[in-house]
């Protein structure tokens, strides 16, 4: 008998160790091998949310998929009702579901509405425990374990991320030391055009790696397809869709394009899924080359240039334009727009089987233990049996809010690590196992890529500058490195550079060190790299403090200041009939009107800015006009006849207005202050007509409980018909 027990316990401890091994991580919003495939065994293949397999359920609402890491659980969702309104990164323990913390903040200079926050999808980095959050608003933060900022940017204010009604934001990646994340802009210089591109920053400081603009105009400002790294024939590729409807892929240290693949005449939303040198991508707009709606393809990555007419390997009419497809053995399983399953022979795109688990497709389904485990919008968790001809589903739960009334919104997928399933809805996030089970929060984070161990020769093919875009004040100064890299990518180290200016003032020496000249207006250039025949530069904007005056005299026609940034391509100075210079917004040739543009740095705090503004009346259009401080706008409405003030468009948390009376084609005189204390924010606006005397009393005042700590100067207009802006400042105040 005791020859026995010893022999069961020692079967036991095997059974344990067995399962340490196999336990992975979610650390990629994938899971460990990018592509929804999990290495996990012995999982639950039923549940009930009235308790069965049901592990724990905490407060929550967001469509992100969670990330699982260091024993925790962490998701991106929003949280506040009224003027309480935040978005929130929320992180839980693993085994117990106890909140460790959460970190809200507060949304401004966006269109995105409410029921659309808590989409964009974590990033997680199980080397330094830090956890990475996009926001749908262009927030960017680099979180610790503790909840804390350890770096962050405003990508609308530093870069000119386009943030619009979709809110289908992107999700960052970590690979190697470099953070990566793609969203479409318009910034300034090289960076004016419109382009969904890829930024590369330092995963411990933020700073710019490298940005890489391969493609088109996009056609979709709200493609959400994040990026997949591979290592194909000892390239390391970064490969994802774009805005543009191609797929793309970069070399994943230097942003340099390798290949390119025309898939659709619009955005791409899914994440692809790589198996050995094969891509497989799918889309659900029209197609490229047919009058026809998505399709699913495999791509051989092993080629350079454009690829879309020689690297196409099979192709299928399954259309999936919002889940991410699964790659598992020789099975692709797609979630087609109607929450259609679809298995499709990896080899040659063979349609196999066709499964309904709901009738909206959005979430993406993940492998594990011989199932998959899928979500639907309408509240649905379902946990399928694929098989050779078919499938069948074991379990499917529909999930209500709390009163019952309606199902619960799904749009996030499953993260399945530590022998455990976790889940977020609109009505909380969810644990599902075997309660029964060991809990034991060791994992693998993310499979294991093949790398060479170095360079094949020692010869410099490609140049980076670092850090790829800075903004410096004059008074300060900022050290530049020359980063080398192999024909395959592989980095060989800062080198000894030839360093020059282009468009900046001021002087560089041998080593990289930049120092602007002392004074001077405000500006932009490059600082610029060479070694041999190889060049490179990085986008710098150099500031000069505040007070900052610009009355436009100095600007030729048709172009704009060089430090203001954001739909540039609307703002334009013309002289007018008097001789002096005034800058002009247009109306957009299609497309939307509003815009805001920005003129200083986003550090910027306890300031005021004031100009003078001019709407034209064209037939029955009028214009909506105004300035930005420091994430808050004061809107003169000339439909409406009112003043408005409020930092976020769409849902107007703390907006307020009062009424004004504005005529047509006449200058007004306007003036917008914000004071940032600890807990709140005071802004203060007036009106008047230019040249008049100045009101003694604010036309406008409003208390933000949840204040926007800094932010740029900026310029905003609706200009359905011409608006006009001369004689901007920007002070210190008082």
């Amino acid at each position: 008998m005791k020859l026995k027990l010893n022999l069961i316990a020692i079967l036991l401890a095997l059974a344990c160790f067995a399962g340490t091994l196999a336990a992975s991580e979610w650390p990629h919003w994938r899971g460990p091998h990018q592509n929804g495939v999990s290495d996990e065994t012995g999982l639950i293949s039923t549940w009930s949310k009235d308790g069965e397999n049901l592990i724990w359920k905490q407060p929550f609402i967001g469509r992100s998929t969670p990330v699982v890491f260091d024993g925790r659980v962490c998701a991106n969702g929003r949280i506040g009702e009224g003027i309480d309104r935040q978005e929130m990164v929320a992180c839980y323990d693993a085994e117990t579901g106890h909140q460790l913390w959460e970190h809200r903040f507060t949304v401004y200079q966006t269109t995105v509405p409410w029921n659309r926050v808590g989409w964009p999808n974590l990033a997680a980095d199980p080397d330094t425990g830090y956890v990475y959050v996009q926001g749908v608003a262009g927030t960017f933060k680099c979180l610790d374990r503790h909840g804390s900022v350890v770096w962050e940017k405003s990508l609308v204010e530093e870069l000119g991320f386009y943030s619009g009604y979709g809110g289908r934001t992107q999700t960052p990646i970590v690979d190697e030391d470099r953070l990566i994340v793609t969203f479409s802009n318009a910034s300034w210089g090289p960076m004016a055009p419109p382009r969904h591109r890829v930024f590369a920053f330092d995963k411990r400081t933020g700073e710019g790696l490298w940005i890489s603009s391969p493609g088109r105009q996009p056609a979709d400002l709200n493609s959400q397809s994040t990026p997949v790294v591979a290592v194909i024939e000892g390239r390391r590729q970064l490969v994802y869709g774009g805005g543009d409807g191609w797929i793309y892929s970069l070399d994943a240290r230097t942003g340099e394009m390798l290949w390119e693949f025309h898939l659709s005449q619009r955005a791409i939303n899914i994440t692809v899924a790589v198996d050995g040198h094969t891509v497989y991508a799918s889309h659900s707009e029209e197609n490229i080359d047919e009058g026809t709606q998505g399709r699913t393809v495999a791509i051989d990555a092993r080629g350079t240039g454009d690829v879309t007419a020689t690297h196409e390997v099979w192709r299928s009419p399954v259309s999936a334009g919002f889940s991410s497809l699964i790659k598992k053995d020789d099975r692709i399983y797609v979630i087609d727009n109607s929450a259609n399953l679809h298995a499709l022979n990896a080899a040659d795109g063979r349609h196999l089987w066709e499964h309904s688990i709901g009738r909206v497709g959005k979430g993406s389904p993940v492998w594990a233990d011989g199932k998959i485990y899928a979500t639907e919008v309408n509240g649905i968790f379902a946990i399928v049996q694929p098989g050779d001809d078919g499938a069948v589903t074991l379990d499917i739960e529909q999930l209500n809010v709390e009163s019952g009334e309606r199902y619960a919104e799904i749009y996030g997928s499953p993260a399945i690590a530590y022998g455990r399933i976790y889940f977020t809805t609109e009505a909380g996030i969810y644990c599902l196992g075997d309660a029964d089970a060991p809990f034991q929060a060791t994992g693998s984070g993310m499979a294991p890529l093949p790398s060479p161990a170095g360079p094949a020769e020692i010869s410099i093919s490609t140049l980076r500058v670092v850090p790829a875009e800075v903004r410096i004040m004059r008074g300060e100064s900022r050290s530049f490195k020359a980063m080398a890299f192999d024909q395959a990518g592989f980095p060989l180290g800062a080198r000894q550079a030839q360093w020059s200016l282009r468009g900046l003032d001021g002087e560089i020496d041998a080593e990289g060190n930049y120092r602007p000249a002392s004074e001077g207006t405000s500006r932009f250039g490059m600082v610029q790299a060479s070694i041999g025949d190889l060049t490179h530069q990085a986008y710098v904007r150099v500031y000069s403090p505040l007070p900052l005056e610009e009355d436009f005299e100095s600007i030729e026609v048709d172009q704009r200041p060089g430090y203001q940034l954001g739909a540039l391509a609307f703002f334009g100075v013309k002289q007018l009939e008097d001789g002096n210079k005034v800058l002009v917004k247009n109306p957009a040739p299609r497309g939307i009107h509003k815009h805001d543009s920005f003129i200083g740095p986003a550090h910027w705090r306890n300031y005021t800015i004031q100009a003078d503004l001019y709407g034209t009346r064209t037939g029955r259009r009028v214009p909506d006009m105004g300035l930005v401080n420091g994430g808050y706008t004061m809107d003169m409405m000339a439909a409406l006849q009112q003043i408005q003030v409020r930092s976020w468009a769409s849902e107007l948390r703390m907006a307020q207005e009062v009424p004004f009376e504005w005529e047509p084609e006449r200058w007004y005189t306007m003036k917008l202050r914000v004071d940032v204390e600890d807990d709140r924010a005071l802004i203060r606006g007036k009106v008047w007509p230019k040249g008049t005397q100045e009101p003694a009393e604010w036309t406008i005042t409003v208390e933000d409980p949840h204040p926007v700590t800094s932010g740029s100067p900026g310029i905003f207009g609706f200009s359905v018909t011409p608006v006009y802006y001369d004689n901007v400042k920007v002070v210190e105040n008082e």
